[in-house]
């Protein structure tokens, strides 16, 4: 067991306001646009700019670098990998080696500083290999440490939160993922960062404006979750932990993601669904095991709530209709919580039965997992034909879709690629109710990118006053 202590408050503020941090951002700033879509330089006459930028980066480190004794060894490797980067005229970057250095899962303690540099893309933010630099400070509160040493184990994880970033990270990605990071050869990833603040920060948002928008009285552990950021980013730790340990268990007919392989979108959309609606369920488990520590019990709770609400209410209408499975992912948990009855939209009004829905999404739990169960000895064409059944009989497919037609209008002889080709970019369009919703919801949605768990709940985000679903008046009550 670790016995690195957490930095205070004050000296993660410290750190953050640190000149030699301001430095080493304004370099790095300075810096990307000067470099190509690969990380490299794009132009061989800024070579002395790169060369004189990379030297303030390198300052930059070395400064910071007693503030974080326990990255001693990576960031001395890091310094060393800007070195030959430079010394190499600035071609594609390779940062292996201190990437292999940087090791933030074995030191999992809350309020840990880490500092982040490498040359790499953030996903759902840029796809350009540029030098970013991050300030964060790992979220590790006990009940999670003890869920992670018990029945939840997951080595791999690290939640954290932002301090300060560079461009890159002023968008929509919520990772650190070391697979984003530029280097010559792909190793065996030890660790993945996902960023509970902004998770936690964009849901509360998101929440506040729906509920109002469609008049949502919210229970009172919910409203808390709007009212409180800290506990909101602890129960997305939670949810994340479970969620993320369960890519890799069950009954897989497939590997998803770590395998590079072409599926129908809806698949993904039931893979990531499964990972979810398993969070969902362990956290029923624990919320009702009166033996379990009060803490993660009531974090439990709170789990069930964020899944249902961020699913519906973000997932259901973030992103491009072009193959966007998380947003089906939404929409199929809303549609099987309304035709059960658990969820009813009458008279301008969203109303939830509570006590009935723990029940009712674990049975769209269930029904995944069968589906996996059984596809195990299915050929791979009739694993996808079943997915489709199960989707599809709960959320509409378009009229003009191939898939919907049967086995008998799809090419089922030809290649994988040529009967994916035949799934439509928006095979699952959005309902009526959604058509509105998205509407309404739009500019909150697009508010939440660069957002942490220091942007006020309803910053720029035009909240107030807004109409309900159907220019009714909104309830707003529920809100913080």
């Amino acid at each position: 067991m670790t016995t690195i202590a957490p930095a205070p408050e004050s000296s993660a503020r410290s750190v953050a306001h640190d000149p030699a941090w301001h430095a080493l951002k304004d370099a790095v700033m300075a810096l990307q646009p000067l470099q190509a879509h690969d990380g490299s330089l794009a132009e061989p006459t800024d070579l002395p700019l790169a060369a004189e930028l990379v030297e303030k980066i390198i300052c930059g480190i070395t400064a910071l670098a007693p503030a974080f004794p326990h990255d001693a060894e990576y960031l001395s490797v890091l310094v060393e990998d800007f070195r030959k980067w430079a010394q190499a005229g600035f071609g594609v970057p390779d940062f292996l080696d201190s990437l292999l250095a940087f090791q933030p899962q074995l030191h999992r303690v809350n309020g840990l500083l880490h500092l982040v540099v490498f040359p790499m893309y953030t996903q759902n933010g840029s796809r350009d290999r540029l030098v970013e630099a991050v300030l964060v400070e790992v979220v590790w509160p006990d009940f999670i440490a003890d869920l992670e040493g018990g029945a939840y184990s997951n080595k791999l994880f690290v939640p954290i939160r932002f301090l300060d970033f560079t461009p890159g990270y002023a968008t929509n990605s919520a990772v650190l993922f070391p697979e984003t990071v530029a280097m010559r050869e792909v190793p065996t990833f030890t660790w993945g960062a996902i960023f509970a603040d902004r998770e936690a920060a964009r849901f509360r948002r998101v929440l506040d404006a729906a509920a109002k928008v469609t008049n949502l009285e919210l229970p009172a552990e919910a409203a808390e979750l709007v009212a409180d950021q800290k506990l909101a980013q602890e129960t997305f730790v939670m949810w994340d932990l479970i969620h993320d340990r369960t890519h890799m268990r069950g009954d897989l007919p497939f590997d998803p993601f770590m395998i590079k392989q072409r599926m129908p979108f809806f698949l993904y959309s039931l893979e990531e669904l499964r990972c979810d609606l398993t969070a969902f369920r362990e956290s029923v488990k624990i919320e009702r095991d009166e033996s379990a520590d009060a803490e993660a019990r009531r974090h439990a709770k709170l789990v069930q709530y964020a899944v249902i609400f961020d699913r519906i209410f973000r997932f259901a209408i973030t992103g491009s209709r072009v193959r966007n499975y998380d947003g089906l992912g939404g929409q199929l948990l809303f549609a099987w919580m309304h035709q059960h009855r658990v969820l009813h939209w009458t008279d301008t009004k969203l109303t939830i039965d509570w006590t009935e829905v723990p029940d009712v999404v674990s049975a769209l739990g269930d029904a995944i997992d069968e589906l996996y169960w059984r596809s195990i000895d299915r050929p791979k064409v009739a694993h996808w034909l079943a997915a489709y059944e199960l989707v599809s009989g709960t959320v509409i497919p378009h009229p003009a879709s191939v898939w919907a037609k049967g086995p008998e209008a799809l090419p089922l002889t030809g290649t994988p690629r040529e009967i994916t080709d035949q799934v439509l970019d928006d095979e699952f369009p959005l309902s009526m109710f959604y058509e509105a919703l998205e509407k309404k919801m739009r500019h909150v949605i697009e508010s939440t990118a660069g957002i942490t768990g220091e942007t006020p709940l309803n910053e720029a985000a035009g909240l107030d006053g807004a109409a309900g679903l159907n220019g009714a008046a909104p309830l707003h009550g529920a809100s913080a």
